[in-house]
C-alpha cells in the first residue's frame, strides 16, 4: 500500500462517510520487555525472569480515524491456550467480531486497512466482507509495519506498562495491558501521533 492506495481509501471513506480503521496484532509474554531506565551510577538494574513461563497474551487493535471525529482505539486481548490442538491466536471469527464491534461503536461504515495475514484472507473473512456493504477492505503490503499506526500503539504500550516489569502471573499481565490500552484510549492525541509517525500522508483529523 502506498500513497495511491491511501488516497483511494480516503476517497472511499469520504464518499461513504466512513471511518478509516487500521488493524494490527501483537503478542505480549511474561518475559519483560527491556527498556532504558534510571539507576544509581555504576549499578546496572536487573529484572528477574521466571523460567519456562507459559503466560502469553495475544492482542488485536483498531486505530480509527475520521475527519471531524475524535480518533478512537478499539482492542481485544486473548489469553493464548497451550492445550494440544487449541488455536493460539485469533481466528477469522475473532477478527470479524472485533470489526463488528467497531462498526457498532463508531456508528458508521468502515474502510479497514490491514496486512496480508493468512487469517485475514481466509474464505470466511472474504465472504463476510463481500456480504456487508458497510465494510471495505484494503490490504497493506507484506512486511510494511512502518505503514500501520497500530505499531505505534504497541510501542506506547511496551514503554508505559510492560517494560522492565516482572509479572506475577498471566492475570496480572492482562490487567497491565488493559490498563495501558485504556490510558491510550483516553488520549486521542496519542492515537493521532501514531498515524503521523507512519510514512503515509496524514488524514485530516
Amino acid at each position: 500500500m502506498g500513497e495511491g492506495d491511501l488516497a483511494r481509501g480516503k476517497a472511499t471513506a469520504a464518499a461513504l462517510g466512513a471511518w478509516i480503521v487500521f488493524e494490527d496484532e501483537a503478542a505480549v509474554s511474561m518475559k519483560p520487555h527491556r527498556s532504558r531506565t534510571w539507576a544509581p551510577r555504576g549499578q546496572t538494574p536487573v529484572v528477574p525472569v521466571r523460567g519456562a513461563s507459559r503466560g502469553r497474551i495475544s492482542l488485536a487493535a483498531l486505530a480509527c480515524y475520521k475527519p471531524g471525529q475524535t480518533s478512537r482505539l478499539i482492542y481485544r486481548p486473548r489469553a493464548q491456550s497451550h492445550l494440544k490442538g487449541a488455536h493460539r491466536g485469533f481466528t477469522w471469527k475473532d477478527y470479524r467480531d472485533l470489526v463488528v464491534r467497531a462498526h457498532l461503536q463508531l456508528g458508521g461504515p468502515i474502510v479497514l486497512i490491514w496486512d496480508n495475514l493468512n487469517v485475514h484472507r481466509s474464505a470466511g473473512m472474504r465472504q463476510y466482507v463481500a456480504d456487508h456493504d458497510w465494510l471495505t477492505v484494503i490490504q497493506l503490503p507484506s512486511y510494511a509495519p512502518q505503514l500501520n499506526p497500530v505499531e505505534g500503539i504497541w510501542s506506547l504500550l511496551r514503554r508505559s506498562c510492560t517494560a522492565n516489569v516482572l509479572f506475577r502471573d498471566r492475570d496480572q499481565l492482562e490487567q497491565a495491558i488493559r490498563r495501558g490500552l485504556r490510558r491510550i484510549q483516553q488520549h486521542p492525541d496519542l492515537i493521532n501521533k501514531c498515524l503521523r509517525g507512519t510514512r503515509l500522508s496524514p488524514l485530516p483529523v
